[in-house]
Protein backbone atom coordinates (compact mmCIF):
# COMPACT_ATOMS: atom_id res chain seq x y z
CA UNK A 1 0.00 0.00 0.00
CA UNK A 2 1.35 3.40 -0.97
CA UNK A 3 1.89 5.79 1.95
CA UNK A 4 1.53 9.56 2.09
CA UNK A 5 5.29 9.73 2.64
CA UNK A 6 7.57 9.57 5.67
CA UNK A 7 7.16 11.72 8.76
CA UNK A 8 10.00 12.34 11.22
CA UNK A 9 8.65 13.27 14.67
CA UNK A 10 11.44 14.57 16.91
CA UNK A 11 10.64 14.53 20.64
CA UNK A 12 12.75 16.47 23.14
CA UNK A 13 11.81 15.82 26.78
CA UNK A 14 13.63 13.94 29.52
CA UNK A 15 10.54 12.48 31.29
CA UNK A 16 8.74 9.68 29.43
CA UNK A 17 5.46 10.54 31.21
CA UNK A 18 5.62 14.23 30.27
CA UNK A 19 3.00 16.12 28.32
CA UNK A 20 5.60 16.72 25.59
CA UNK A 21 6.14 12.99 25.07
CA UNK A 22 2.36 12.46 25.12
CA UNK A 23 1.92 15.11 22.42
CA UNK A 24 4.69 13.53 20.37
CA UNK A 25 2.87 10.21 20.53
CA UNK A 26 -0.44 11.81 19.54
CA UNK A 27 1.16 13.61 16.61
CA UNK A 28 2.88 10.42 15.44
CA UNK A 29 -0.41 8.51 15.71
CA UNK A 30 -2.32 11.15 13.74
CA UNK A 31 0.27 11.20 10.96
CA UNK A 32 0.17 7.40 10.79
CA UNK A 33 -3.64 7.55 10.50
CA UNK A 34 -3.19 9.95 7.58
CA UNK A 35 -1.05 7.38 5.76
CA UNK A 36 2.48 8.45 6.69
CA UNK A 37 5.22 6.03 7.60
CA UNK A 38 6.32 7.53 10.92
CA UNK A 39 9.85 7.63 12.31
CA UNK A 40 9.85 8.78 15.96
CA UNK A 41 13.18 10.21 17.09
CA UNK A 42 13.01 10.52 20.89
CA UNK A 43 16.29 12.27 21.60
CA UNK A 44 16.46 11.30 25.26
CA UNK A 45 15.36 7.69 24.75
CA UNK A 46 18.04 7.33 22.05
CA UNK A 47 20.63 8.91 24.39
CA UNK A 48 21.54 11.64 21.93
CA UNK A 49 24.52 13.71 23.10
CA UNK A 50 23.90 17.37 22.17
CA UNK A 51 27.55 18.38 22.46
CA UNK A 52 29.38 19.21 19.25
CA UNK A 53 32.78 17.53 18.86
CA UNK A 54 35.69 17.48 16.41
CA UNK A 55 34.58 14.19 14.85
CA UNK A 56 31.25 15.81 13.97
CA UNK A 57 32.93 18.77 12.34
CA UNK A 58 36.50 17.88 11.33
CA UNK A 59 36.74 20.78 8.88
CA UNK A 60 33.92 23.30 8.86
CA UNK A 61 35.05 24.97 5.61
CA UNK A 62 34.81 21.74 3.59
CA UNK A 63 31.15 21.32 2.70
CA UNK A 64 31.87 17.78 1.43
CA UNK A 65 33.46 16.67 4.69
CA UNK A 66 32.62 13.26 6.16
CA UNK A 67 30.59 13.68 9.32
CA UNK A 68 30.68 11.24 12.23
CA UNK A 69 28.73 7.99 11.86
CA UNK A 70 26.11 9.14 14.37
CA UNK A 71 25.61 12.46 12.63
CA UNK A 72 25.28 10.76 9.24
CA UNK A 73 22.64 8.40 10.64
CA UNK A 74 20.54 11.36 11.78
CA UNK A 75 21.09 13.15 8.48
CA UNK A 76 19.83 10.05 6.68
CA UNK A 77 16.65 10.15 8.75
CA UNK A 78 16.16 13.78 7.79
CA UNK A 79 16.72 13.07 4.11
CA UNK A 80 14.23 10.19 4.23
CA UNK A 81 11.49 12.38 5.73
CA UNK A 82 8.90 14.25 3.70
CA UNK A 83 7.58 16.07 6.77
CA UNK A 84 9.41 16.94 10.00
CA UNK A 85 7.69 17.73 13.31
CA UNK A 86 9.86 18.58 16.35
CA UNK A 87 7.86 18.53 19.62
CA UNK A 88 9.51 20.26 22.56
CA UNK A 89 9.00 22.23 25.79
CA UNK A 90 9.77 25.93 25.54
CA UNK A 91 12.75 26.91 27.72
CA UNK A 92 13.77 30.57 27.96
CA UNK A 93 11.97 31.57 24.74
CA UNK A 94 13.79 28.77 22.91
CA UNK A 95 14.24 25.01 22.58
CA UNK A 96 15.85 22.74 25.22
CA UNK A 97 19.56 22.04 24.96
CA UNK A 98 19.15 18.54 23.55
CA UNK A 99 17.13 19.81 20.58
CA UNK A 100 19.48 22.75 20.02
CA UNK A 101 22.39 20.29 20.08
CA UNK A 102 20.63 18.07 17.55
CA UNK A 103 20.37 21.05 15.23
CA UNK A 104 24.01 22.00 15.87
CA UNK A 105 25.38 18.50 15.26
CA UNK A 106 23.09 17.32 12.46
CA UNK A 107 22.08 20.41 10.45
CA UNK A 108 25.64 21.24 9.48
CA UNK A 109 27.31 23.23 6.72
CA UNK A 110 27.41 21.28 3.49
CA UNK A 111 24.47 19.14 4.53
CA UNK A 112 21.58 21.37 5.59
CA UNK A 113 22.91 24.66 4.21
CA UNK A 114 25.74 26.05 2.11
CA UNK A 115 24.63 24.65 -1.26
CA UNK A 116 22.86 26.35 -4.17
CA UNK A 117 20.42 23.43 -4.22
CA UNK A 118 19.50 22.74 -0.57
CA UNK A 119 19.23 19.05 0.25
CA UNK A 120 16.22 19.64 2.49
CA UNK A 121 14.28 21.70 -0.05
CA UNK A 122 10.76 20.46 -0.70
CA UNK A 123 10.23 19.10 2.79
CA UNK A 124 7.52 20.46 5.07
CA UNK A 125 8.20 21.26 8.71
CA UNK A 126 6.04 22.15 11.70
CA UNK A 127 7.64 23.06 15.02
CA UNK A 128 5.38 22.35 18.04
CA UNK A 129 6.39 24.00 21.32
CA UNK A 130 4.71 23.59 24.71
CA UNK A 131 4.88 26.64 26.99
CA UNK A 132 3.87 26.77 30.64
CA UNK A 133 2.66 30.36 30.47
CA UNK A 134 -0.93 31.04 29.54
CA UNK A 135 -2.00 32.46 26.18
CA UNK A 136 -3.31 35.54 28.05
CA UNK A 137 0.09 36.36 29.54
CA UNK A 138 1.40 39.61 27.96
CA UNK A 139 4.73 37.90 27.29
CA UNK A 140 3.19 35.08 25.25
CA UNK A 141 3.02 36.94 21.90
CA UNK A 142 6.67 37.98 22.30
CA UNK A 143 7.59 34.40 23.13
CA UNK A 144 5.83 33.08 20.04
CA UNK A 145 7.48 35.69 17.83
CA UNK A 146 10.95 34.95 19.21
CA UNK A 147 10.57 31.21 18.73
CA UNK A 148 9.11 31.65 15.27
CA UNK A 149 11.99 33.82 14.11
CA UNK A 150 14.59 31.44 15.56
CA UNK A 151 13.12 28.21 14.19
CA UNK A 152 11.12 29.01 11.08
CA UNK A 153 13.40 31.76 9.75
CA UNK A 154 16.72 30.87 11.37
CA UNK A 155 16.60 27.09 10.78
CA UNK A 156 13.90 25.92 8.36
CA UNK A 157 13.95 28.78 5.85
CA UNK A 158 17.72 29.13 6.12
CA UNK A 159 18.07 25.46 5.15
CA UNK A 160 15.73 25.66 2.16
CA UNK A 161 12.51 24.42 3.79
CA UNK A 162 10.07 26.98 2.43
CA UNK A 163 6.93 25.39 3.85
CA UNK A 164 7.56 25.70 7.58
CA UNK A 165 5.53 26.85 10.56
CA UNK A 166 5.74 27.26 14.33
CA UNK A 167 2.90 26.68 16.78
CA UNK A 168 3.09 27.16 20.54
CA UNK A 169 0.64 25.39 22.86
CA UNK A 170 0.29 27.64 25.90
CA UNK A 171 -0.72 26.67 29.43
CA UNK A 172 1.05 23.32 29.43
CA UNK A 173 1.59 23.10 33.21
CA UNK A 174 -0.77 20.45 34.58
CA UNK A 175 -1.51 22.48 37.69
CA UNK A 176 -3.39 25.75 38.20
CA UNK A 177 -1.35 28.93 38.30
CA UNK A 178 -2.57 32.37 39.31
CA UNK A 179 -0.94 35.72 40.08
CA UNK A 180 -2.19 37.68 43.10
CA UNK A 181 -2.56 41.45 43.38
CA UNK A 182 1.09 41.80 44.47
CA UNK A 183 2.28 39.92 41.38
CA UNK A 184 3.18 36.76 43.29
CA UNK A 185 2.87 33.52 41.36
CA UNK A 186 0.68 31.01 43.18
CA UNK A 187 0.99 27.43 41.99
CA UNK A 188 -1.76 24.99 42.92
CA UNK A 189 -1.66 21.25 43.36
CA UNK A 190 -0.80 19.15 40.29
CA UNK A 191 -3.73 17.64 38.44
CA UNK A 192 -4.20 13.94 38.96
CA UNK A 193 -6.40 11.10 37.80
CA UNK A 194 -9.28 11.96 35.51
CA UNK A 195 -8.49 15.69 35.58
CA UNK A 196 -4.95 15.04 34.38
CA UNK A 197 -6.18 12.69 31.65
CA UNK A 198 -8.69 15.30 30.45
CA UNK A 199 -5.96 17.96 30.47
CA UNK A 200 -3.70 15.76 28.34
CA UNK A 201 -6.57 14.94 25.99
CA UNK A 202 -7.33 18.64 25.42
CA UNK A 203 -3.71 19.34 24.56
CA UNK A 204 -3.62 16.35 22.28
CA UNK A 205 -6.61 17.64 20.34
CA UNK A 206 -5.03 21.10 20.05
CA UNK A 207 -1.73 19.67 18.80
CA UNK A 208 -3.28 17.32 16.27
CA UNK A 209 -5.49 20.18 15.11
CA UNK A 210 -2.39 22.20 14.23
CA UNK A 211 -0.91 19.17 12.45
CA UNK A 212 -4.10 18.55 10.48
CA UNK A 213 -4.33 22.18 9.41
CA UNK A 214 -0.67 22.62 8.47
CA UNK A 215 -0.36 19.38 6.52
CA UNK A 216 -3.95 19.51 5.18
CA UNK A 217 -4.86 16.11 6.59
CA UNK A 218 -8.32 14.75 5.92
Amino acid sequence: MQTAGTALVVVAHHRPDSLTVHIGERVASRLAEAGFEVDVLDLHREHFDPRMNVEDQPDWSDRDKVYSELTRSHQDRLLAADVIVPVFPVYWFSVPAILKGWIDRVWGYGFAYGRSQPRLAGKRMLWLGLAGTSAEDPMSPKMHQAIEEQLRDGVSYFCGIAEAGVEVLFGSEAQPQTVDEQGTLIVGEPLEGAEREAFYADFGREATGHVEKFFSLS
